[in-house]
C-alpha cells in the first residue's frame, strides 16, 4: 500500500495563533500553489480521504476525481480554550504543563494527544483493512505526524509520545509518500 500524506494550504490566520480543530477558510491563491506542486505527482484512481475542516475539504474537492471520503478521524486537535488564541497570550504555566505530559495533557481542557492517536489510529486501521493499493489524505501536521508513526508500527500511546516529541516541520501543502 502507498499512502500520500498531503497537508492543508495555508489557512487564513494571523502567524502565531493556536487554531488547532477551528474550521478556517484558505485563500483559492493558497490552494492554487498547492495543486501546482501537486500536479502529475499523485496515483490516479486513488481514494481520497479528507479531515471535514474547510481548509482540508476545499482541496480535497478540487484535487478529488471521484467524491472525497471526509473523516472526523482526520481532523486537528482540538485544544479547548487556547483554540483562536495567540500561543504567547497562553499562560506560561498551563504550556509548561503541556510539556511535562505531552501525552496525556488535555490544552485547554480540550483533546489530548493520546485522544487524537488513538482516533487517527482507528482510522488508519479501516483504511488497512480497506486496503486500496494506493490512498491520498488530506489533513494536518498533527495528523500527518501520527499517521506516520501508525504507520511506523506504534501503539497509540507511543504514537502520541513520538509526535508529541518529534519537532514540527510539515509545510503547508507539503506531500509524504509512506511505502509498505
Amino acid at each position: 500500500m502507498r499512502i500520500t500524506l498531503i497537508r492543508h494550504p495555508q489557512p487564513l490566520v494571523a502567524a502565531g495563533v493556536c487554531y488547532g480543530s477551528t474550521d478556517l477558510q484558505v485563500e483559492q491563491a493558497q490552494i492554487n500553489l498547492v495543486l501546482a506542486a501537486l500536479a502529475g505527482t499523485l496515483p490516479v484512481g486513488a481514494p481520497l480521504y479528507s479531515s471535514p475542516l474547510q481548509r482540508c475539504a476545499a482541496l480535497a474537492k478540487q484535487l478529488a476525481t471521484t467524491p472525497p471520503k471526509y473523516d472526523a478521524r482526520l481532523a486537528e486537535m482540538h485544544f479547548g480554550t487556547w483554540e483562536m488564541q495567540r500561543w504567547d497570550d497562553i499562560p506560561r504555566t498551563e504550556i509548561d504543563a503541556w510539556a511535562a505530559a505531552p501525552a496525556h495533557y488535555h490544552p485547554g481542557g480540550g483533546e489530548s494527544v493520546l485522544q487524537m492517536a488513538t482516533r487517527v489510529a482507528s482510522f488508519y486501521a479501516a483504511l488497512r483493512t480497506d486496503a486500496p493499493s494506493d490512498a491520498i489524505i488530506v489533513c494536518h501536521a498533527g495528523t500527518i505526524r501520527l499517521l506516520m508513526a501508525c504507520h511506523a508500527g506504534l501503539a497509540p500511546a507511543d504514537m502520541a509520545q513520538h509526535a508529541a516529541s518529534t519537532p514540527h516541520s510539515i509545510a503547508y501543502g507539503a506531500q509524504i509518500v509512506l511505502q509498505d
